[in-house]
Formats: C-alpha cells, structure tokens, sequence
C-alpha cells in the first residue's frame, strides 16, 4: 500500500486539533472507535513499552513481556531519546496528572 504523506500529516493534524481540550473520556471512546481491537491493541502495547522502557527496564525484557519485535522495542527508544521527545513530554505530563490526583485524593503519603 502507498502511503500519501499529505494526506497523512493534514489528517494527523485535524485529529490533534479536533482531541486538543478534550477529555479522556472522549478521547478514550474516540481512539477504540477509530481503531479495530488489534489496532488498539498493538497501540496499548506501544504505550506500554514506552512506558517500561522509560522506567529503565531492558529492551529485550520488554519485547519479551508484551510479546513485540525488538524492531519496535529499539523503535521506541530511539523516540523515547530524541530532544523534545513526544513521548517523554506525555509520560511527564501523565506522571504530574497522577501526582496530583494523588495530592488531591490525600493519598500523597504524607505522615
């Protein structure tokens, strides 16, 4: 299959745009509406390995555990290091969000 990287990066945008604001609810029901399950599947497994990878577990490990090709593990590392990774900033921004949910709920651990 051809790809149209026009068509592809106008459409990725309008996609950012049209969930910029929007709640995780939304978002949630939106992405599994989008995706077929083993669409969403394969992208619940790339979150994870960005995920694991970023808590400094080994790359083989994480192939082994969710069942992905190295190929994508070393993918996702390699993304996960660039300057201005998008995944850094969105594991940061989901890290503050639990810490202050946590704050929020008093379950922060304070003695």
């Amino acid at each position: 299959m051809l790809r149209n990287p026009e068509l592809m990066r106008r459409n990725m945008r309008e996609i950012a745009l049209a969930m910029e604001g929007a709640d995780a609810d939304l978002i949630e029901n939106f992405l599994y509406s989008l995706f077929t399950p083993s669409e969403a599947d394969e992208m619940a497994k790339r979150w994870a390995l960005v995920k694991r990878l970023a808590e400094g577990k080994p790359q083989r490990k994480v192939a082994e555990e969710l069942g992905l090709s190295l190929c994508k593990i070393t993918r996702g590392s390699r993304e996960l290091k660039k300057e201005g990774a998008a995944f850094r900033i969105l594991l940061d921004r989901l890290r503050d969000k639990t810490d202050k949910n946590l704050q929020d709920q008093g379950d922060w651990g304070e003695d």
